[in-house]
Order: C-alpha cells, then structure tokens, then sequence
C-alpha cells in the first residue's frame, strides 16, 4: 500500500523517513520537519489505517514496514534513515528487514514486547470494551507518557489524533495481547536480527533496568540512550537537542 504522505526539501543523501506513533499521524513531526530538511528530503507518512491513509488490515510490523518500503520506493528514494516514534520505532526497526537503509531511529520504544505485554493486558477489558471504555483506556495510555510536554504540543497532539480506531489499535496490539511471552520473544529476536546498520534506540521513559544490555546484545550495532525525564516525546520537548543529536547520529552512518 502506497501511503498519504508529506515529502519536502531537496535531494540529499540520505533522506529521512519519519514515522509517527499509533492513533496519531505525520502530522506529528511538523514542528521539526523544516529543520530536518535542511540539506536532505524528508519524508513523513501515515501509517495504514492513521491519518489520511487507507483504512485496511492487517496492522502487524512487517506490513507496517512494507507499506513505508513500498512508498519510499515509489518516491525514488533510496537507503533512508528511518526514524521512528512508539509505533513508529518498531515499524522503523522492521522496515530493516524488508528495505535497505542506513540506520534507524527509534524514538521511546523498547523493544522487549514481553515487558509491555505486562501493563497492556490490565487494560484488555478495556480495550476491548465499549467505545467509551476504549477512548478512556487510549487517554490514560497517552496521559500518564506526556511527561513534561507542553500544554501546547499536548492539545496539539490530542487534535491530530482525534478519535481513535478501535479496529486499528487492537489489529495492532493483536499480538501482545493473545501472543504468549515465548511468541513475543521470538519475534522480537527475528526481527532484531535483520537490523545490521546503526541503530540509536532513545528513550525519555527508563525502558528498565538491563534493557541496554539485553538489546546490543539482540542487535551489536545499537547504541541505548536515555534522557531522564523527557516522557514519551523527547524531540518534542527538546527538539534543538533532538536535531543535534539526530545530525550526530547521520554523520555516524555516514562514515
């Protein structure tokens, strides 16, 4: 699937793909795609089912991914660096598996899905439950990671998600929330073995205690930072220290 999208800036090597969060859309990225594309294309997607994309599943990874891989190709770019956020971490993470790029960014997502099963299955009822029950579940999710994000960038967050999908948040969690830990574990450690290029996993939440360990030990060519107390949107609440370090990081795969 060839996904809505944003493509600015002009040609330059590599470009940038950006990958938003679930419930939320490209237009998340918008107070950093000026700068990002300072020099290089950027490139900004929906994910299927998100935004102004086409609304049909299945919602897993690789799908995710291959519609990302399919809409880069059809844009002519080529090994991208991927950048993503929540979701959008993994995706970027499983975009390495289908598409060639030179590196990956993801941004507040860890990828020990056994870890996140834990606190997802207590709202399962909810989830699951009614529509009510559900947009209460997906803001307590999202409230309780705001950290120390704006009021404005909050309100701003909550206006491009609007209303939630159900269908679409538990086509994504489907997995987590039926996959036994020894299921998850297994296709975490697949998809980690695909990723052989740089990989900067940054957190604002502590992803826990031995994750850094646990994930270079899954992919050697990860490096693990965190920044304390930034919440789930560290370039959004530091964004001239996002940039810097995102120019740091493509210098790195470019050498």
């Amino acid at each position: 699937m060839q996904l809505a999208h944003e493509l600015i800036g002009r040609s330059g090597d590599p470009a940038l793909v950006l990958i938003h969060g679930i419930t939320e859309n490209r237009r998340m990225w918008h107070p950093l795609l000026s700068s990002l594309a300072e020099g290089r294309e950027v490139l900004a997607v929906d994910l299927r089912g998100h935004g102004e994309s086409d609304i049909e599943g299945p919602y897993d990874p690789i799908t995710y991914a291959t519609d990302v891989a399919e809409t880069v190709q059809a844009l002519g770019l080529e090994r991208p660096l991927v950048i993503g956020h929540s979701l959008g971490g993994i995706v970027a993470s499983a975009y390495a598996a289908v598409a060639p790029c030179v590196g990956i960014v993801n941004i507040d997502q860890p990828l020990r899905l056994a870890d996140f099963q834990a606190g997802l299955l207590q709202l399962e009822p909810m989830l699951t439950g009614t529509q009510e029950e559900f947009q209460a579940a997906i803001a307590m999710v999202f409230g309780l990671m705001n950290g120390p994000l704006s009021e404005g960038e909050v309100q701003r967050i909550d206006r491009l998600r609007g209303t939630p999908r159900q269908d679409v948040v538990l086509g994504t969690w489907d997995s987590v929330l039926h996959g036994t830990v020894e299921e998850l574990d297994a296709t975490v450690v697949a998809l980690a073995g695909a990723i052989t290029v740089p990989y900067l996993s940054l957190h604002g939440i502590d992803p826990g205690a031995g994750y850094a360990d646990w994930l270079t030990g899954l992919v050697p060519t990860a490096t693990v930072e965190q920044w304390p107390d930034h919440g789930h949107y560290p370039h959004l609440v530091d964004p001239a220290r996002f940039l810097a370090r995102v120019a740091e990081f493509e210098a790195q795969v470019r050498a």
